[in-house]
C-alpha cells in the first residue's frame, strides 16, 4: 500500500521544516541540559524534575518523528499553479453560508496544516472534501452530523 501524500502549501512546509530546526539544534540541547542538571541533584528517585526532563525529551523526539515523517511524504501544492476555476489544495475560497446568511473565507490545506481558528480546513474535512472541485457560482451540500449545510461558492483565489 503506498502511503498518503501529505499535501502542503509551500508556507506550511517552511514552518514545518523550521519547527524541525527548532527541536532538533535549540530544545535537544535545553532538554539535555535540564536532564545534566536534574541528575546532578543525586537521586533520581524522587526527582521529579528529572522525570519531567525525560518526558519533555520524549515528546520532543515524538514530534522530530512526526515532522519528518510528514516532510519525506510531503508533497508541496504551488499556489501559483493553483487551478482557480475549481477549488483546490492551496486555494482560498469564499462561500456564502445559506443558513446563517453570511459569507466565510476558508483557505483549503492539506491536513497537517489544518486550523479551524485560522480558517485552514483540511482537504479531507467534510467541508474540504465537499468544496474541493467545485467551481464558482455552485451550490455545495455538506452533510454534517447537525444537518445538512448549504454553501454557494462565491469566488476562488490565490491563497497568498
Amino acid at each position: 500500500m503506498e502511503e498518503k501524500k501529505n499535501l502542503l502549501t509551500y508556507a506550511g512546509l517552511k514552518k514545518l521544516e523550521e519547527e524541525l530546526h527548532d527541536l532538533k539544534v535549540v530544545k535537544r540541547k535545553e532538554v539535555a541540559e535540564k536532564i545534566k542538571e536534574a541528575r546532578e541533584q543525586g537521586d533520581l528517585s524522587e526527582n521529579a524534575e528529572y522525570d519531567a526532563a525525560k518526558d519533555e525529551q520524549r515528546d520532543i523526539e515524538a514530534r522530530i518523528e512526526e515532522i519528518e515523517k510528514i516532510l519525506k511524504n510531503a508533497e508541496v501544492v504551488v499556489e501559483d499553479e493553483v487551478d482557480l476555476d475549481k477549488i483546490s489544495v492551496g486555494c482560498k475560497v469564499k462561500v456564502h453560508d445559506y443558513e446563517f446568511e453570511e459569507d466565510i473565507e476558508f483557505k483549503i490545506v492539506g491536513s497537517t496544516e489544518a486550523n479551524s481558528l485560522e480558517g485552514k480546513i483540511s482537504n479531507e474535512s467534510p467541508v474540504g472534501k465537499a468544496l474541493i472541485g467545485a467551481h464558482t457560482g455552485d451550490d455545495v451540500e455538506i452533510e454534517m452530523p447537525s444537518g445538512i449545510m448549504r454553501y454557494k461558492v462565491l469566488e476562488i483565489q490565490r491563497n497568498v
